[in-house]
C-alpha cells in the first residue's frame, strides 16, 4: 500500500501553522502598542505581519516559487528592519560606525531578489536560465543570511546588561529564523536544488521562532507579560476559526482528489459551492457574532465585561460634543444599551405629578408609548428597591420582590423589551431606562445588576445636573423678564394714574352735560382695561391667582370659532358643544384657547382644520383643541414646550405656551397634550365643574392639594 504521506503536504501543514503563530503575535502587538500608548513596536508589527503572510504564500503555491520567493524578500526585509529599530533603541546605530553600511549593503542584496524574478517570468522557458537564476538567488540568500547572524550577535553582544534581558529572545527568534536560512541554502548552493525535507521543516523553524518570542512575552517584565485584551481574544478566535476553516478546506481537497476521474470534478463543484454558501449566509451575521461574543466571555474570562473599554466607551458617548450630536436623554439611553449590546431603548422621565412619562427614544420608533406610560404610585418601588426588572421573568410569572404589580401592563405585550433599568440620584428615581433585547438573548446576571445599577447611579446624576442647570438658566431669564416687566408695569401705571385724574377733572368742569357725559364714559372704559392690563402683569411678578366663576365653556368655544372662520372659510371646526359649565376667568379661558388655536393652525397644512370640542369628565369640564398637522416629538413636549423663551417661530418671544399653561394652572386645572409626528397634536384644558365647586371647596379646606380632580393623561 503507497504510504500517502508527503514532504511538501507536511510543508504546507507547518506553514500554515506557523501562519497562524505569527498572526496572532501581530495581534497581542498591536493591542499592547495601543493600550500602553507607545511609539515603538511597529517593526515588531510589520516582521511578524510579513513572515505571516509569506507563510501563507508558501502554503498555498510552495516555497519555490517566483511568487513565494517575492514574499520572502518581504519577510526578509521586515526582519532587517526589526533589527535597525532594536540598534536605534540605544542609540547604536549611530555610534557603531560598520553597522548603517552594513545594513544598507543587505538591503542591497535582498533588493536584488525582484529583478531576478522578473528575469524568471521572462526567460521562464529557458532551462539553463533557470538554473543560473537559481543559483544567484541562491547565494544573495546566503549572504543576507550570514550578514543578518552578524548583526544579530552585534545586537545581543554589544547591548548593556540591563538591555539583554528585552534582547534575548527576539534575538533567539531571529537567529532561529536566519541560522535555519544558511544551513538550507549552503545545502541548496552545493546541491544546485532546494531539498525537500529541509524546506518542508522549515515551518517547524518559524513555530520555534514564533515560541521564543511568546517565552520572551511572558518571562519577560510585567508590561510585557501576554495578556489580551477581549477585542483581541475575539480576532483570536475568529483567526482559531478560519485556521480550522482552512484546515478543513485542505483535508477536504485531498479526500477528493482521492476519488479521481470526473466524480471528483463534481465532488469538489459542490462542495465549494455549498461552503460558500454557508460562509456569505453565516459568517456576516450580527448574531453569529454575537453568539461568538457571548460564547467567549462565558468561557475565556472570569468577568464577562471588560471594564476599562466599558468606561471608555460609556464617557465617549455622553461627552459627546457637535452640532450633530443626538439630546442628553438619547444619549443616557444609548450609554445604557451599549453596554449590554441591546439594539433599542426608551427613557421614561418624572412628570409634575409624579407619573413616568417618554422623553427619549433609541432606535425604537415603533414603541406604542402611552402618555402615562408608569403610575405615580409605582414609582416608589424602583426608589425603594432599585430593582432592575428582568421582563422575560415577569412574563414568566417570577416575582422576586412585588415587580410583577408595577410593571405594566403594556411593557409585558412590547415582547422587545428585555430590562428595566432605574436611574437613582440620592434615593429620588430621575428616569428608568427601558432597554430593548439584544440580537443574542441571554438571561441577566450578578455582573449585569451590579454594572448596570452603577452606570445607572452615574447617568442620574448627569440628568439631574442638567436638570439643575435648566432650572437656573430659566430663573436668570425670569429675572430678566421680571425687570423689564417692571418698568413696563410703572410706565402703565402712571398712564392709568393720569387718565383717572383726568376724568375727574372733567367731572367737574365741564360745561356741556353731553360732552361730560360721553367723555366720561370713553375716559373710564379706557382706565379700566388699562387696569385690567395691570393686572394681568402683574401676574409675573406676584402670586395672585386668577378670579375664577361659572363659564359656559361652550360659549366660550363658540366666540373663539367665529374669531377665526370668517365667511366662506371654516378653519376651526365645533365638533360637541354640550352642556359643560365650569370654573374658570373667561378672559383667561378665551386668551388660552385663542393661543392654543393659532399654534393648530399655524402647525396644519394648508386646507385642514382644526377642531374644538368640550365634555365632562367626571367631576371636570374638558375643552379640547385637536389637529391633524406634523406633531411633535417626545423629546421637544418633555424639553421644549413649555420652556420659557423657547420659540421656533421667527421673531417669537417663547412665552406663549408657558403662559397658556400657567393661566389655566391659577384657574386650578391642567393642561394636557398629546402628540405624535407625522399624526398631529390634541391639547386638552381640564378645569373643574361649577356643580363640583362645594366639593372642591371642602377637600381644599381639608388641606389636600385642589389641582383639576381625576388624572388624565399627561405629556407624551
Amino acid at each position: 500500500m503507497q504510504n500517502p504521506f508527503t514532504w511538501a503536504g507536511f510543508g504546507q501543514w507547518a506553514f500554515a501553522a506557523s501562519a497562524f503563530a505569527f498572526l496572532l503575535l501581530v495581534g497581542w502587538r498591536w493591542d499592547r502598542r495601543r493600550r500602553a500608548h507607545e511609539r515603538s513596536g511597529l517593526a515588531e508589527i510589520v516582521a511578524f505581519t510579513l513572515t505571516a503572510l509569506w507563510a501563507l504564500v508558501v502554503a498555498g503555491i510552495g516555497t519555490d516559487t517566483p511568487l513565494g520567493q517575492l514574499f520572502e524578500s518581504f519577510r526578509s526585509l521586515g526582519w532587517l528592519g526589526l533589527a535597525f529599530a532594536l540598534f536605534t533603541r540605544d542609540g547604536r546605530d549611530a555610534s557603531v560606525a560598520p553597522i548603517r553600511p552594513m545594513m544598507a549593503a543587505l538591503l542591497f542584496v535582498e533588493l536584488l531578489q525582484p529583478l531576478l524574478f522578473m528575469m524568471t517570468l521572462r526567460d521562464g522557458t529557458n532551462a539553463a536560465a533557470l538554473g543560473m537564476i537559481f543559483h544567484i538567488s541562491v547565494l544573495f540568500r546566503l549572504l543576507v543570511a550570514t550578514g543578518a547572524l552578524v548583526l544579530v550577535h552585534n545586537l545581543y553582544a554589544g547591548a548593556m546588561a540591563q538591555q539583554r534581558a528585552a534582547l534575548r529572545w527576539t534575538c533567539a527568534a531571529m537567529a532561529m529564523i536566519w541560522g535555519y536560512d544558511l544551513n538550507l541554502y549552503t545545502i541548496a548552493y552545493l546541491a544546485r536544488a532546494m531539498p525537500p525535507e529541509l524546506a518542508a521543516l522549515r515551518g517547524l523553524a518559524l513555530i520555534a521562532a514564533s515560541a521564543l518570542l511568546v517565552i520572551g512575552a511572558v518571562r519577560g517584565r510585567s508590561a510585557l507579560r501576554f495578556s489580551p485584551s477581549r477585542a483581541v481574544a475575539f480576532q483570536s478566535l475568529s483567526l482559531l476559526v478560519i485556521g480550522a476553516y482552512m484546515l478543513v478546506m485542505v483535508g477536504a481537497a485531498q479526500s477528493l482528489a482521492l476519488l479521481g476521474g470526473n466524480s471528483s470534478q463534481l465532488a469538489e463543484l459542490g462542495f465549494v459551492f455549498v461552503s460558500s454558501v454557508l460562509i456569505v449566509a453565516i459568517m456576516p451575521s450580527s448574531r453569529v457574532r454575537g453568539w461568538l461574543k457571548v460564547m467567549l466571555a462565558k468561557h475565556f474570562f472570569q468577568h464577562r465585561y471588560d471594564y476599562r473599554a466599558e468606561w471608555l466607551r460609556f464617557t465617549r458617548t455622553i461627552g459627546r460634543a457637535g452640532a450633530q450630536t443626538p439630546p442628553l436623554h438619547e444619549r443616557v439611553v444609548q450609554a445604557l444599551a451599549d453596554i449590554t449590546d441591546s439594539s433599542a431603548g426608551l427613557l421614561l422621565v418624572p412628570a409634575e405629578s409624579g407619573e413616568l412619562v417618554l422623553a427619549s427614544r433609541w432606535q425604537w420608533p415603533t414603541a406604542d408609548v402611552p402618555a402615562e406610560a408608569l403610575a405615580p404610585d409605582h414609582v416608589a418601588f424602583f426608589e425603594k428597591h432599585n430593582f432592575i426588572v428582568d421582563l422575560d421573568e415577569v412574563r414568566a410569572g417570577i416575582d422576586f420582590q412585588g415587580e410583577r404589580a408595577v410593571v405594566p401592563e403594556w411593557l409585558c405585550e412590547e415582547h422587545p423589551a428585555w430590562a428595566l433599568v432605574p436611574l437613582l440620584h440620592f434615593d429620588r428615581l430621575v428616569g428608568l431606562v427601558v432597554l430593548g433585547r439584544p440580537p443574542v438573548a441571554r438571561k441577566l446576571d450578578w455582573e449585569d445588576f451590579d454594572l448596570l445599577r452603577v452606570v445607572g447611579m452615574q447617568l442620574a446624576s448627569y440628568l439631574a445636573e442638567n436638570a439643575g442647570q435648566s432650572a437656573l438658566l430659566e430663573a436668570s431669564r425670569f429675572d430678566e423678564f421680571n425687570r423689564r416687566m417692571a418698568f413696563v408695569m410703572h410706565d402703565i401705571k402712571n398712564l392709568a394714574s393720569q387718565l383717572s385724574l383726568l376724568s375727574r377733572n372733567a367731572e367737574k368742569h365741564a360745561e356741556n352735560p353731553a360732552f361730560r357725559a360721553d367723555m366720561l364714559i370713553t375716559l373710564r372704559n379706557s382706565a379700566d382695561k388699562l387696569n385690567a392690563l395691570l393686572a394681568r402683569l402683574s401676574r409675573y411678578g406676584g402670586s395672585s391667582g386668577e378670579r375664577v366663576e361659572d363659564v359656559d365653556a361652550g360659549e366660550v368655544i363658540r366666540a373663539v370659532a367665529e374669531r377665526y372662520n370668517a365667511p366662506g372659510s371654516l378653519r376651526v371646526h365645533l365638533v360637541h358643544q354640550g352642556a359643560c359649565r365650569v370654573l374658570a376667568n373667561r378672559e383667561a379661558l378665551e386668551q388660552v384657547l385663542l393661543h392654543l388655536v393659532q399654534n393648530a393652525i399655524d402647525a396644519s397644512p394648508e386646507g385642514m382644520a382644526v377642531f374644538l370640542q368640550c365634555h365632562v369628565d367626571g367631576i371636570n369640564g374638558c375643552i379640547e383643541v385637536v389637529d391633524t398637522g406634523c406633531g411633535m416629538s417626545a423629546d421637544f413636549m418633555r424639553n421644549r414646550l413649555f420652556k420659557p423663551f423657547v420659540s421656533t417661530k421667527p421673531g417669537g418671544f417663547g412665552i406663549g405656551a408657558f403662559e397658556a399653561r400657567e393661566m389655566v394652572r391659577a384657574m386650578r386645572g391642567k393642561l394636557e397634550v398629546e402628540s405624535r409626528e407625522g399624526l398631529g397634536s390634541r391639547f386638552a384644558v381640564r378645569l373643574p365643574l361649577a356643580a363640583a365647586q362645594s366639593l372642591i371647596e371642602s377637600i381644599k379646606g381639608d388641606g389636600e392639594p385642589s389641582g383639576g380632580g381625576t388624572r388624565g393623561k399627561k405629556v407624551a
